[in-house]
């Protein structure tokens, strides 16, 4: 009830605060309906918000956040998809510019990934399913990776779920053909929690880069 109460009181804030122009803002949007021009695919870890890191307002980005913020390959005959839906979405129906998959520094489902360390979701399973897209990444990092640390390795991992998650977003056809047809745009990303810096994929090389 307290953690209730504390969203109750935050959302009391939110109301007292809000300006008169933001109000009309959220009068527009509901009568209008939502246009943003960027979808952002991020993890769900709850110190990585993409709305704050990029200073959006409401309606200007389309968000999907899943666990180590990954995209499965296209698969129209499999189970439920959550991740495919919103993209669909985004696609076809907002018809967005581009497409940012945003990573970030000590993701927790990247870590238990890595290092084997999840008991904890054995007796269901669905971390471990989901965590599975990442497997061929987790070879190539672990050879290509000795004498790293845990911590390089655990970047490493990172940021190769980024570079896969887009490798999956181009086996969607209707992605395939935004980027032909109207030139929609994949972009990767990478926010360091401690810094509270931004790293930006090189799409040509594959390497990350302050931005």
């Amino acid at each position: 009830m307290h953690d209730l109460m504390d969203l109750v009181d935050g959302y009391n804030r939110f109301s007292a605060a809000r300006e008169e122009k933001k109000a009309k803002l959220y009068q527009q949007l509901a009568t209008v309906g939502q246009s943003p021009k960027t979808m952002v695919i991020s993890c769900c870890d709850s110190r990585v918000d993409p709305s704050t890191i990029f200073d959006a307002g409401p309606g200007e980005l389309f968000i999907v956040r899943n666990v180590a913020n990954l995209v499965p390959p296209f698969e129209p005959h499999g189970d439920y998809h959550g991740t495919s839906a919103a993209i669909e979405f985004a696609v076809l129906g907002l018809k967005v510019d581009s497409i940012v998959v945003m990573g970030h520094a000590q993701c927790g489902g990247i870590t238990k990934f890595l290092d084997g360390r999840d008991e904890w979701s054995r007796s269901v399973g669905f971390i471990d399913r989901w965590m599975s897209l990442l497997n061929p990444a987790r070879t190539h990092v672990l050879r290509s990776g000795g004498g790293q640390s845990n911590e390089q390795l655990q970047e490493s991992m990172e940021f190769a779920g980024v570079r896969v998650s887009i490798e999956n977003l181009q086996t969607f056809p209707f992605v395939k053909e935004a980027m032909a047809n109207r030139n929609m745009k994949l972009r990767g990303a990478y926010f360091s929690i401690f810094h509270s810096s931004l790293m930006g994929l090189d799409m040509e090389t594959g390497e990350f880069h302050p931005v």
